[in-house]
């Protein structure tokens, strides 16, 4: 049987309320909130150390962490990214890899494998793995392309480690704009590749199926929903689509209406998930966060509170995994300490 237990962490853009704390005050709401296991983040630029000592101080582990990496420019970012996050006790490490290249061409797959085979080679050498994420302004962001580079990895020998956000699939359904974005609006009208989650062949369960979900990020987002008019994004223009929120907001914390069906995408790829990872005896999931965040695609500029939202997702995975599995994320023991310690 595979090691069933499941880390919950949460992602460190989401620990705050409107605005962004000190380190020692994130690690404090994290261990006094009583719902994670871990703080998805990498010691930041600069504030190393003070990660890695607040880290210790509170007994929250960075068992998780992510990075945006430029292909040829960033190799040795990777490097010095691994090595303190592994001073910080990290297990695992989410390449976000950009779509263009340093020298301005869109990133070949042979590239990307090229650029995750050496991550894996310098994680291997840290006790770290290494995985890949699904999102967008990144390469991935064409789903149409993940599964062959994910092949062309497994060709190699070595397992290629999905990270699902779901989220920059969902976002994408009903909506021409942004299926334009990435190019694959002509597949998804022609029926050749399928978002919606609740139809046969959708491509989440096509990753799914090749049992390389290792991480599961949890941040609501509705099809063709609204999107940030608290912040400006790149370009003078309103934030993407890519954050709804969990919890209904007070009055005055939100620009929009609020509808809870428009949850429940997240809620059913949530489940499918670890229903899989209950069913499947060598399901390589371990790791679960939640994402409500604060950037301008996301929750910049919002009214309503970033962490007690992503504490609402914990409550109610940790909820849906007892409904699954009739026991709790944190059966089976830690490795290290913690709020489950």
């Amino acid at each position: 049987m595979t090691h069933k237990n499941l880390w919950l962490g949460c992602n460190g853009r989401g620990v705050m309320h409107r605005a962004p704390l000190p380190v020692e005050e994130q690690f404090r709401l994290l261990r006094d909130s009583g719902v994670f296991d871990h703080f998805d983040r990498i010691p930041q630029p600069g504030e190393e150390r003070a990660y890695v000592e607040a880290s210790n101080r509170f007994g929250v582990p960075m068992t998780t962490g992510l990075w945006t990496y430029q292909i040829g420019r960033d190799e040795g970012l990777l490097r010095h990214n691994l090595e303190w996050a592994q001073r910080a006790g990290a297990e695992c490490h989410n390449l976000m890899i950009l779509t263009h290249h340093a020298q301005g061409h869109a990133v070949t797959d042979d590239e990307v494998v090229e650029f995750y085979l050496r991550a894996v080679d310098e994680g291997d050498r840290l006790g770290i793995t290494i995985a890949a994420e699904v999102h967008i302004y990144m390469f991935t962001e064409d789903f149409r392309r993940i599964t062959p580079v994910a092949e062309k990895v497994r060709a190699r020998g070595v397992p290629f480690n999905f990270v699902l956000d779901h989220s920059h699939v969902l976002l994408k359904i009903e909506s021409p704009e942004e299926q334009d974005t990435c190019g694959i609006r002509a597949d998804v009208e022609g029926g050749r590749l399928i978002l919606d989650p609740h139809e046969p062949g959708n491509v989440i369960d096509e990753w799914l199926a090749q049992n390389m979900v290792v991480w599961l990020q949890t941040r609501p987002v509705a099809p063709n929903g609204p999107k940030n008019t608290a912040m400006m994004g790149p370009g003078g223009r309103y934030g993407r689509a890519c954050q709804y929120p969990f919890l209904r907001p007070a009055p005055g914390e939100w620009d929009h209406d609020w509808h809870a069906w428009k949850v429940e995408p997240s809620k059913h790829v949530a489940r499918r998930v670890l229903q899989y990872h209950h069913d499947r005896a060598d399901s390589p999931l371990r790791w679960l966060t939640t994402d409500m965040i604060d950037m301008a695609d996301y929750g910049g500029g919002v009214g309503y509170s970033l962490f007690e939202q992503n504490v609402a997702i914990a409550l109610w995975l940790r909820e849906t995994w007892r409904e699954i599995a009739g026991a709790d994320l944190r059966a089976g023991g830690r490795e290290q300490g913690g709020p489950w310690g």
